[in-house]
């Protein structure tokens, strides 16, 4: 399973590549708020800056929600650098562009997915990645994870390429879940990832390995 960082903080995005296990980015309006970028040039700059430090893909979302007009955004954003995947939403339009990058070789990652249904369409119109959103389908009292599994086994059955992008992360427990259910991408904050890391056991045994050392010098 690959490791994607959701944000657009770029001491985050650098923290998370010097660790040697980033494989990505993924991104979108909000994140982009909370750094206070603001203005098309700005923001346009901004996901160069993130292509700059990681070598993976990056995804970029489109603000647009009409066809004509995700098109047009969608071509400018896949301009800026190799690594960018546009992003799309599982809207009626969203799917008809998602085809339109498709044949235009332009790769793309269908968002704001929650349901079966609506991964298998973006299945079908050649989306690269599908982000089926885990912690916000938990906020409504359904099972985020689950669907993750659910969509794993239906592009495995039918041999569809989109890769699974599990979105909306919360905690570590979300990570594990989603790596034990199959998912090929999980995006999560940093503070997820680090997760990963923490065992008390881990502390503990590493205490008594300095506690011994220093012990060893005296």
């Amino acid at each position: 399973m690959r490791f994607f960082i959701d944000t657009a903080n770029l001491e985050q995005i650098a923290e998370a590549n010097a660790l040697g296990i980033l494989d990505g980015v993924t991104t979108n309006p909000s994140l982009m708020a909370k750094e206070d970028i603001k203005g098309e040039a700005a923001i346009k700059q901004h996901y160069i800056d993130i292509c700059n430090i990681v070598t993976g893909d990056v995804s970029a979302e489109v603000l647009s929600t009409d066809f004509e007009s995700m098109v047009a955004e969608g071509k400018e954003l896949a301009s800026l650098h190799r690594q960018i995947v546009v992003k799309v939403p599982c809207t009626k339009d969203g799917i008809r562009a998602v085809k339109y990058f498709t044949d235009m070789g332009i790769r793309t990652n269908c968002t704001l997915v929650f349901s079966l249904g609506q991964a298998l369409l973006a299945a079908k119109a050649g989306a690269t990645y599908v982000s089926p959103f885990v912690g916000r389908l938990d906020d409504i009292s359904s099972n985020g994870v689950e669907l993750v599994s659910h969509i794993v086994t239906t592009y495995r059955y039918y041999g569809y390429e989109t890769q699974v992008l599990a979105a909306s992360i919360r905690s570590v427990q979300h990570i594990i879940q989603c790596l034990e259910v199959g998912a090929d991408v999980v995006t999560s904050p940093l503070s997820s990832i680090l997760g990963l890391l923490n065992h008390p056991l881990t502390d503990k045994g590493l205490d008594i390995f300095i506690k011994a050392a220093s012990n060893m010098t005296k």
